[in-house]
């Protein structure tokens, strides 16, 4: 039968139950008991035969002549519904057999009892509709096959797959256990602009739109209010931090989304040394908070967070596997040696080639990506060149290296941070020469931010800023970004 035919069908059911005087779709629902409480108070409801109002979906039908039974479900449990002809009103017994469909939202009142199969059930004395299903829902045992239409229609996804309804519960616990991490630490969460006049914070394309009231473009963030967020260290507070949205108009690929939730947080007179030990307990206090274990197996990679991190060395690593030192090499001989290791400009993030403009930066980040891919981590990656990192200090002891951590897992950076760079005559010509970068063809370079410099002319204390981002939540899941998300961003349907 069509779906049309279906549809059809079922608008002759809403008339059944019009002349039956019964409403589909009432404004009011009269449960009073959860399927979970029902079934955790089994005993005590049966044994004093209290009466309970239950509500949900109908999962599924079966029985005939004088007994039917329905598998209901609302969120928290299912409980097996028993209609016995000869217990309840004839009619009622029959509007409910000729009206009701699988997928339909019912309410039940009774009492429990237990079958002769000893199935914890409700022997139905009432029943109306709260709301008539026009279209069938995918049968349980097959559910949704087709991967687009999963994304798509994500609601039946999650109403027939119990594994995926239980990842985004976890998805839920994760970021708790992250944001319970710092408030125990005494960060304080702030919310900071998702639209704003300057990009900043971060090495990407930004999304632009139009500012209608104050006629002026403006940028959706491209990071989690960094900058806003080191304002917020000048103007007193020692540690902060945000979970939010950001948006980066880029490529997408199993690792990378457009739009996607992030944790960046500052804490005044810290360092990435520092930041150190403070990043192994959050990400092992994460883990064990959702999961209740340290291990994972994620892609080719078996990863251990109890394990010790150790540290690599940037330029050590590049040094050792192309032959190049990532520091001293010019231009054109970190372009030349990443071309040698197969590098196509452009393709990073697994986009099609996009015309990037190719330079020192770029070749030797290539380069560094295809050494990571091989490292199972967790482990702290260090000794990144300054010029890949335009707001990060630099190390003490090697100026020309910034001083920074990144956290490895399975192959990719999942985790940043920096001793963030507090001197404003610094920052402007670091800012400057992202500028040129950008002049040069570079969309992806940093923009010079006046009132920033002008609020560190003011004085910021040394600091540690860290971010991380639902990344890591889907690689602790073993799947794609796009499906660790609730409702990913889709091609309208038709479109080609």
């Amino acid at each position: 039968m069509s779906e049309q035919d279906i549809r059809a069908e079922r608008q002759k059911k809403l008339e059944l139950l019009k002349s039956a005087g019964m409403q589909a779709y009432p404004v009011d629902s009269h449960r009073d008991t959860s399927n979970a409480d029902a079934l955790t108070g089994f005993d005590e409801l049966e044994k004093h035969s209290k009466k309970v109002h239950l509500g949900g979906r109908v999962m599924s039908l079966r029985g005939q002549g004088g007994i039917m039974f329905a598998d209901l479900y609302d969120g928290t449990g299912r409980m097996q519904l028993v209609f016995q002809k000869a217990d309840i009103d004839e009619k009622v017994f029959d509007l409910f057999a000729n009206a009701v469909d699988v997928g339909d939202f019912v309410e039940a009142s009774g009492t429990v009892f237990k079958t002769k199969r000893g199935e914890r059930s409700l022997k139905v004395e009432k029943w109306r509709m709260l709301a008539k299903a026009l279209l069938p829902m995918p049968a349980e045992h097959f559910g949704l096959k087709d991967e687009e239409l999963v994304l798509r229609q994500r609601y039946l996804n999650i109403l027939l797959d119990e594994e995926v309804r239980k990842m985004f519960v976890r998805r839920a616990k994760f970021w708790q256990s992250a944001r319970d991490f710092y408030l125990s630490r005494g960060f304080l969460e702030v919310e900071t602009p998702v639209l704003e006049t300057t990009p900043g914070g971060a090495d990407a394309r930004p999304f632009k739109t139009h500012h209608n009231a104050l006629d002026i473009d403006v940028y959706l963030r491209i990071s989690c209010g960094e900058l806003w967020q080191k304002e917020l260290l000048i103007a007193g507070y020692p540690k902060v931090f945000e979970i939010g949205r950001i948006f980066r108009n880029e490529g997408q690929s199993r690792e990378h989304l457009q739009d996607y939730t992030q944790l960046e947080s500052y804490e005044a007179f810290a360092d990435a040394k520092s930041g150190m030990t403070f990043l192994q307990e959050l990400y092992r206090h994460i883990v064990k908070e959702t999961y209740g274990r340290y291990t994972f197996e994620i892609g080719e990679h078996t990863v251990d967070f109890a394990e010790e991190w150790p540290e690599i060395d940037f330029c050590t690593a590049v040094q050792k596997e192309f032959g190049i030192d990532a520091i001293t090499c010019t231009e054109d001989e970190a372009i030349e040696a990443a071309k040698s290791a197969g590098v196509t400009f452009g393709e990073s993030f697994g986009r099609k080639p996009t015309g990037e403009t190719p330079n020192k930066a770029r070749a030797i980040d290539h380069l560094w990506k295809k050494i990571r891919k091989g490292i199972a981590g967790p482990a702290f990656l260090r000794g990144v060149p300054v010029y890949l990192s335009p707001l990060a200090k630099q190390m003490m002891q090697s100026p020309l290296k910034a001083d920074r951590v990144q956290i490895l897992i399975a192959g990719s950076e999942v985790g940043n941070g920096y001793s963030e760079l507090n001197d404003p005559q610094d920052q402007r010509a670091r800012f400057e020469e992202q500028q040129k970068l950008r002049d040069a063809g570079d969309d992806e370079a940093q923009r010079l931010d006046e009132d920033y410099i002008r609020a560190m002319e003011f004085g910021m204390p040394p600091a540690f800023g860290f971010g991380v981002s639902e990344r890591l939540f889907s690689f602790l899941e073993n799947r794609p970004a796009h499906e660790a998300q609730l409702f990913p961003l889709l091609r309208p349907k038709g479109d080609a």
